[in-house]
């Protein structure tokens, strides 16, 4: 082609940032149907990047996160909504997007569907099974509250508690509409149960998750399957008041009990105090008449008894007279008791005559002289005993001990430790050893010789001199008298 030409020439970002504008233009505000596609929840960013799309096109679509935080509720793959926003290009990858400012469900009839096809999906997984459901405790000492600080439903909470039984009250502050809602929620739940029964925060006896009334997209964060589960693990009884009484959610299926609203989840919560204390008053009173009924029945009861009993001389009468006959009998039965004793005193002193003990004294001593000969007579046999089985061990003693083979010519032979030494390769020259002898024992020393050890001889012992005193012979240990050669 030739380069004489009338066309102007364009750079990529000119052409690419003059589409943006010319989109931007005809397309600054614009409202588009279409089902969510690609939906993977926010960016680390917070932004949320998605498609929009239906039988014949795609649209991407891109919310940034201070929109994000003003949805009424959470985007989900595949639902139907109608998107407000302004069409723009992205000239980094040559597409054309949608900026979302506001999205809301395409009719209530989308979000129904969704939301009964959700019911029965967790309904399958026993989650609304009213097995599973606690009883609540009849007089909580804390309560835990899952509802936004602000507004008029915490005020009426804590207002009718105070009204009735006044407790401690603890607030979980979470959004109750948008976004954040449902994670909010879940996190507030499972944030008490994870309370510790005896630390320093105290754990609620149960829990109230409460919001006012609005309409299906405004609590819908409620309905969402995080909300759901975390009612359902709840160790804590947990109290679902979530809207008007004609309003329903999916966390009233899986709480242990639902409330109408808010304020009667707070008369469930806790009874009324003067209630109780009537109730303690009319027992009391109640009890009391009974014990004086009682009294009454007991002290006529016993009347009646006494009436049918004897006078107490009657009882007494024919005990009396027993007595009577019996002390008639006691001085004659003392007398025959006294001879009784007598006469056998009488014979028991017959026998005890100087004669008769003289004998018996007699008779004593000569078998104590018995014993004494038998005694002497036992202990002479066992030392005999005893002095036979000595000499016959220190004989057995004689003859295994191996002094007697010193005594045949044979000598022993120890290095300077004592150790005895069995073969000439155990010694070497120069070393001192000592030979034990029948008669003692001497020192020598091993000289080495030309092919074999041998031992320099010691001195003979001699006679000794009048100017020397005699050698000792060295003492025999008293462990080395007895025992093997080697």
């Amino acid at each position: 082609m030739s380069d004489n030409t009338n066309a102007a020439e364009f750079t990529v970002s000119e052409i690419s940032f003059a589409l943006k504008r010319t989109v931007e233009d005809v397309y600054g505000h614009v409202r588009v149907r279409g089902e969510i596609s690609g939906y993977r929840g926010p960016h680390s960013s917070g932004h949320a990047y998605f498609a929009l799309k239906d039988d014949k096109a795609r649209l991407e679509a891109v919310v940034w996160r201070p929109t994000m935080g003003r949805l009424r509720f959470r985007p989900e793959e595949g639902m139907e909504v109608i998107a407000t926003g302004k069409l723009t290009t992205f000239p980094g990858s040559s597409k054309y997007q949608i900026v979302i400012e506001a999205l809301e469900p395409a009719g209530v009839g989308a979000l129904m569907a969704m939301l009964e096809e959700r019911k029965k999906r967790l309904a399958a997984e026993g989650l609304f099974d009213p097995a599973r459901k606690q009883l609540l405790p009849y007089l909580p000492r804390v309560i835990g509250v899952v509802t936004s600080p602000t507004g008029a439903v915490i005020r009426d909470i804590l207002h009718r508690i105070t009204d009735r039984f006044p407790v401690q009250v603890l607030v979980w502050p979470v959004r109750v509409q948008g976004e954040t809602s449902g994670p909010e929620v879940a996190a507030g739940i499972a944030g008490f149960n994870a309370i510790a029964p005896d630390g320093p925060i105290p754990r609620p006896d149960v829990l109230i998750v409460a919001r006012g009334g609005g309409s299906l997209e405004d609590l819908w964060g409620f309905n969402e399957e995080a909300v759901v589960r975390a009612a359902a693990a709840s160790d804590i009884p947990l109290i679902s008041a979530v809207g008007h009484e004609t309003d329903w959610t999916l966390i009233d299926l899986a709480a242990d009990v639902r409330a109408p609203t808010p304020t009667a989840a707070a008369e469930m919560a806790v009874p009324v105090r003067m209630d109780l204390l009537d109730q303690v008053d009319e027992l009391a009173r109640r009890q009391r008449g009974a014990l004086t009924r009682l009294m009454e029945a007991r002290r006529v009861a016993l009347h009646s008894a006494t009436r049918a009993l004897p006078r107490p001389r009657d009882i007494l009468q024919l005990p009396r007279q027993r007595f009577d006959q019996a002390s008639s009998h006691l001085v004659q039965a003392l007398r025959a008791n006294t001879a009784a004793h007598r006469a056998r005193f009488d014979r028991t002193t017959a026998r005890l005559s100087p004669v008769s003990l003289a004998r018996r004294v007699e008779m004593g001593a000569e078998r104590l002289g018995n014993l004494k000969q038998r005694a002497d007579r036992a202990f002479a046999a066992s030392i005999e005993r005893r002095r036979a089985h000595f000499d016959r061990l220190s004989r057995l003693l004689g003859a295994v001990s191996y002094t007697s083979v010193l005594a045949r010519g044979f000598a022993l032979v120890r290095d300077a430790d004592g150790t005895p030494l069995r073969t000439a390769a155990s010694v070497h020259a120069g070393q001192m050893v000592n030979i034990e002898f029948a008669d003692g024992r001497v020192g020598a020393r091993i000289e080495d010789g030309n092919d074999d050890a041998r031992m320099e001889p010691p001195a003979r012992e001699t006679a000794p001199s009048p100017s020397r005193a005699p050698r000792k012979k060295e003492k025999t240990k008293p462990d080395e008298k007895q025992g093997s050669l080697f």
